[in-house]
């Protein structure tokens, strides 16, 4: 099993090349589904999650075709569901990462039925599916919870108008996708406005789908007799762009995150600068400065616009050596606080009450051996290592390499001392 060393420390100085964002491709993949005709993807990253993904969708009958990596190491893909023979996302895909959901609507839009495992709980929390459930029923799907299974059949779906009872991103997609094949207009209130749906809608919408609302709560879907095939380009990804502007601002220094856009960060960049963070966006990214130590701030997750629930742990590990106490509230997910734990081991003074962690900046950080928990947790461990003094091993970084692609060698290319080590 792979860890990381880092010797902390150094000044991050140079550029980075952001990646394709995994929480855009991984229902992007799956939009695949509707329609027989070749889907080319461009800018997909090659990450964990997303090789999962294509073998799911490769069980089903999809073909996958890989070209040649880009210089930068993003991939295109060439996907042609034309050959689907089985209509079914099993638990041992689905345990491995919740994205396989998102294979039900489609499925249940174009082929009229699918059977797909229950996702259960995670190490963050529980996120049920109960929503997407409660969408497919309105559009006229029968669906019965079996064994363990999603179990849905339909004739053609009916558009409906969809009041979701809670903000769920996951749920506005499947439900998107879904409504593109229905019949009739298909409203979806409360829907999520994250970068990421309005990315997939961009592509469905070059696939001939009838898409009104983009960014906002409110989507309206005019369903149409069929999809054809595009091409399509996947967004960057602002979460690793983030991290990484997260990393600059606990070592210092001065990076140009190439490919990052501002408009598709929220609040994040907001609370950077709050900290000290001097940013500006060009055409070629966002260039970041850091200088001295960086200013606590608070912090409480919310759906987009709001802070990131994926970006809590990398703003707490720049707020463990911040001037000050930073106040981090927990808002989205119940158990996304055990890398607290785990920082503590290299020196940061956290107290958990409740859903919210007080921060107590630290002149600094002392490296230890710690363990990964969850993706964005393993993110928040390696900033703080970053900023350790002397050695920090990070175990159970498969967790990293789900959503980040090649995080040690960008890390050193920006001057870190990062090896990844087979334990």
């Amino acid at each position: 099993m792979d860890r990381f060393q880092i010797q902390g420390g150094q000044a991050l100085r140079g550029t980075v090349r952001i990646s394709g964002a995994k929480n855009a491709a991984l229902p992007i993949l799956c939009a695949g589904l509707l329609t027989d005709e070749p889907l080319v993807l461009h800018n997909v990253p090659p990450l964990r999650d997303v090789s999962t993904m294509r073998r799911l969708l490769e069980g089903m009958g999809m073909t996958c075709h890989r070209h040649a990596q880009s210089s930068d190491g993003q991939e295109t893909l060439t996907l042609q569901a034309n050959n689907v023979s089985r209509l079914e996302a099993p638990y041992e895909m689905v345990k491995t990462m919740r994205a396989s959901v998102l294979v039900l609507g489609p499925l249940l839009a174009r082929f009229g039925e699918a059977l797909v495992s229950l996702p259960g709980g995670c190490a963050i929390g529980q996120r049920p599916v109960d929503q997407h459930i409660k969408g497919l029923t309105a559009m006229g799907a029968q669906i019965e919870i079996d064994h363990g299974y999603i179990k849905a059949r339909a004739g053609r779906l009916k558009g409906a108008r969809i009041s979701t009872d809670m903000v769920t991103v996951t749920g506005t997609e499947n439900l998107m996708m879904a409504a593109c094949l229905a019949d009739g207009v298909t409203v979806i209130e409360n829907a999520a406005c994250e970068p990421e749906i309005i990315d997939l809608a961009t592509m469905l919408q070059s696939m001939g789908a009838q898409i009104q609302g983009l960014g906002t709560d409110r989507l309206t879907i005019h369903g149409v007799d069929r999809l054809h095939g595009a091409h399509h380009t996947i967004m960057p990804d602002r979460i690793e762009a983030g991290t990484f502007l997260c990393a600059l601002m606990a070592t210092g220094g001065e990076l140009l995150a190439q490919g990052a856009r501002a408009d598709q960060m929220g609040a994040t960049l907001d609370k950077l600068r709050e900290a000290g963070l001097d940013w500006q966006e060009s055409e070629e990214g966002i260039f970041a400065r850091a200088d001295g130590r960086p200013r606590s701030v608070n912090a409480r997750t919310a759906p987009y616009p709001g802070f990131a629930t994926d970006m809590q742990a990398q703003i707490m590990a720049v707020n463990t050596i911040a001037q000050g106490t930073g106040l981090v509230a927990e808002t989205i997910f119940e158990n996304r606080f055990m890398h607290v734990q785990e920082m503590r081991r290299l020196g940061a003074q956290i107290e958990i009450d409740g859903h919210t962690a007080v921060v107590k900046g630290v002149g600094r950080l002392t490296g230890a051996r710690v363990m990964a928990t969850d993706l964005r947790a393993s993110a928040g461990l390696v900033i703080a290592g970053l900023v350790a003094e002397g050695t920090t091993d990070i175990d159970r970084i498969y967790h990293l390499d789900r959503g980040y692609d090649r995080m040690e060698e960008k890390l050193v290319g920006l001057g870190a001392h990062v090896t990844r080590m087979s334990s």
